[in-house]
C-alpha cells in the first residue's frame, strides 16, 4: 500500500459497531478489576495506568507499519528513545561506537552517564566507512550508533553495508532517524537492529507534544528494549500519545511539503554571495547525494547553511532579522525556524572544515517564495555587517 495509506487504514477498521475515528484519551493511574483474581494477570492487557491505554497500542501498532518493524516502542522523549536503545543493546564492560555527528543530547549522555554503567563510548568520523568503522571496533564493541545524516553537519551513512559488516562480528547498529521521519528511511529494511526517532518532530508535527519510538524486529532486543522501559519507569503520557498519533496521521501528506519547499530554498541558498555551503544530501553538489539517492527516497525539511566569515554577532542579527523564521529549538513542525549552531560543533572530535559560522534551518508550511525573501534581506543583512556587499 501507499505510505499515505498505511497510516491511515487502522483509523477506519471496523472494530466496533460504532465509535469515534481516533482513540480516546484514558487518564488513568488506577485500572479496576471486577474481581481479585485478575489483578496480576497480563490477559486483560496493563495492569497499571502507567503502561498505556488503547491510544498507546494504536500510535505503536500506526508506527511498526511506517517502520517496517515487528515491535514499536514509545518513549518520553527522543532523547529517551536513544538512552533507551543504547542501554538495552550492551551491557557493564562493553563499548559504544557513535558516530562524530550525533545529536548533541545523545552525545551528552554517552559521554556523561554510560562511564557510570560501566560503558564506555568512543566517537567515529561521520564519514567513515564500513571498513574504516570496522577497524575502529575493538573486541569491547558492541553497538555502532549511527545518525543519517548527521545532526547539524548532515552527513550521510552507509547503513547497510555498516549493519552487514557489524552483525558479522556479533555488533548491534543504531540509527537515529528522525530527519526522516521513518517515511524516507526505514533502517531497518537496511539491516539495523534498531531504528529511534524524535515523535516530537515531524510524526507530531505541530511543535506541542514530546515523544520518542524505538523499532525492532528481534524479539530478544524487544524484550531487552520493555525491561529497560519498565525499571527506569520512562513512559508516555495519553495525552502526548493521542497528539502524536493525530501528527502522524497526515505525516505522508506534510514531508513532501517539506521537502519540495527545503529543496527550492537549497538551491536559491547555493548562489547566494553570503554562502559558503548548503548541508542538505538532497542537493546533487552534497558529496553524500549518491548515499542519499540510493537509500532515501525522500528528504525532510532541515539543513544547514555555512556563510562566508563573520562573528556570532553578525550571524546572530541575521537570525534577529528574520520575520518568517522563529528562532528556537527543535524542529519538524509546521512553522519554520532558523538556529545558529558553531556552539554545538565545539563538541566534536573530528572536526569540519568550516569558514563561516553555521545556521541551520528548518522549512516550514509557508510560503516557499515568502520564506526566500525572508533570507535574502536577512542575507543582504549580514552581508552589509561582514563587508561582503
Amino acid at each position: 500500500m501507499d505510505e499515505r495509506t498505511r497510516l491511515l487504514k487502522d483509523a477506519v477498521r471496523r472494530t466496533a459497531p460504532r465509535r469515534p475515528v481516533n482513540p480516546p484519551i484514558e487518564r488513568a493511574t488506577t485500572l479496576l478489576n471486577a474481581k481479585a483474581e485478575t489483578l496480576r494477570s497480563n490477559a486483560l492487557g496493563p495492569g497499571y495506568g502507567i503502561s498505556g491505554g488503547q491510544v498507546h497500542a494504536v500510535l505503536r501498532e500506526a508506527l511498526s507499519e511506517l517502520e517496517h518493524a515487528q515491535t514499536v516502542f514509545l518513549a518520553p522523549t527522543g532523547l529517551a528513545a536513544m538512552t533507551i536503545a543504547i542501554l538495552a543493546a550492551v551491557e557493564a564492560g562493553d563499548e559504544v561506537l557513535v558516530t562524530d555527528s550525533v545529536y548533541w543530547p545523545t552525545r551528552r549522555f554517552c559521554e556523561h552517564q554510560l562511564k557510570r554503567f560501566g560503558i564506555a563510548a568512543r566517537f567515529a568520523p561521520p564519514r567513515a566507512s564500513a571498513e574504516e568503522l570496522m577497524a575502529l571496533c575493538t573486541e569491547r564493541t558492541r553497538l555502532i550508533l549511527m545518525e543519517s545524516p548527521g545532526s547539524l553537519t548532515f552527513e550521510i551513512q552507509d547503513t547497510r553495508a555498516v549493519a552487514d559488516a557489524a552483525r558479522a562480528k556479533g555488533i548491534r547498529t543504531l540509527v537515529d532517524n528522525t530527519w526522516a521521519a521513518g517515511v524516507y528511511l526505514k533502517p531497518l529494511d537496511h539491516g539495523a537492529d534498531i531504528s529511534a526517532q524524535a515523535l516530537s518532530k515531524y510524526a507530531g508535527g505541530h511543535s506541542d507534544a514530546f515523544g520518542g519510538s524505538i523499532a525492532v524486529n528481534d524479539p530478544k532486543l524487544a524484550k531487552r528494549i520493555d525491561d529497560v522501559i519498565e525499571d527506569f519507569g520512562w513512559f508516555v503520557s495519553p495525552d502526548d500519545a493521542w497528539l502524536v498519533l493525530r501528527g502522524l496521521r497526515t505525516l505522508a501528506v506534510r514531508l513532501p511539503e517539506h521537502e519540495r519547499s527545503a529543496l527550492k530554498v537549497a538551491e536559491w541558498l547555493q548562489a547566494q554571495p553570503e554562502v559558503v555551503e548548503v548541508l542538505y544530501p538532497a542537493l546533487p553538489s552534497s558529496p553524500d547525494h549518491g548515499l542519499w539517492k540510493r537509500d532515501f527516497t525522500g528528504a525532510s525539511g532541515l539543513m544547514g547553511v555555512e556563510l562566508k566569515p563573520g562573528s556570532r554577532q553578525d550571524a546572530e542579527a541575521l537570525l534577529d532579522s528574520l520575520q518568517l523564521f522563529g528562532v528556537g529549538f527543535s524542529w519538524g513542525g509546521f512553522e519554520s525556524l532558523a538556529t545558529w549552531e558553531d556552539p554545538q560543533l565545539t563538541k566534536r572530535q573530528h572536526q569540519p572544515k568550516r569558514v563561516g559560522p553555521l545556521i541551520r534551518l528548518h522549512i516550514g508550511l509557508e510560503g516557499v517564495d515568502d520564506l526566500i525573501a525572508d533570507l535574502r534581506q536577512g542575507l543582504d543583512r549580514y552581508g552589509a555587517a561582514t563587508g561582503l556587499r
